[in-house]
């Protein structure tokens, strides 16, 4: 495992997406606990993924159009929800003071599903990790999983960075009415948008 695959994988992990969106959403409106949680969730979301890469299960997101259609109208589905959900200030993005053992669950819960119901997840790491492993690798199956454990702790301190980061502004946030409803349809259009990207895209 090189530099090369170190350098490429912080590129990936540090450019927004839905998983640091959600992160964000969690640290402004729950705190740094909340935050980790998040970031937490959205690891354990990449795990299907890499598994199914892995595997060679890819290949069937990749040649089945049905499948692929399937999931990620399920993901599109599931991020308009989130994004009415924070356009009503209700679910995982409520606004709270302390998040419960309730309100972490709930955190986490949704972290694993913006990741889990994204199809295009199986298909970058079914042809990303191949790129960093050699032809004449002698162990192939145990450097993929290397590299995927790797790109998993790269993952969820960047995120945890980005959710500390939204914790640490908070107080400046929620104590202004006018910013946080700013802030909750921006959220929502945010995960709006990603989801008519998602359902707009080829595989």
């Amino acid at each position: 495992m090189g530099i090369e695959f170190l350098v490429t994988s912080l590129i990936v992990v540090v450019s927004p997406g839905i998983g640091v969106l959600f992160t964000l959403a969690a640290g402004l409106s729950r705190g740094a606990r909340a935050s980790i949680i998040a970031a937490f969730g959205c690891t354990l979301g990449i795990v299907p993924h890499m598994a199914a890469a892995i595997m060679g299960l890819a290949a069937l997101l990749h040649t089945s159009a049905v499948a692929f259609q399937v999931l990620k109208y399920l993901g599109v589905a599931y991020l308009l929800y989130m994004a009415w959900m924070a356009w009503r200030e209700r679910g995982a993005l409520t606004v709270e003071n302390e998040i419960s053992a309730r309100s972490s669950i709930q955190v986490i819960v949704h972290a694993i599903l913006i990741n889990i119901l994204n199809p295009k997840l199986t298909i970058f790491f079914f042809a990303f990790l191949p790129q960093f492993v050699s032809a004449d690798e002698p162990h192939p199956l145990g450097l993929m999983l290397l590299q995927s454990a790797v790109f998993m702790v790269m993952t969820f301190v960047v995120f945890v960075g980005y959710g500390l980061f939204a914790a640490a502004i908070r107080m400046h946030v929620i104590s202004r009415p006018q910013v946080m409803t700013w802030m909750r349809r921006t959220f929502a259009a945010a995960f709006a948008a990603l989801g008519a990207k998602l359902a707009l895209s080829d595989r």
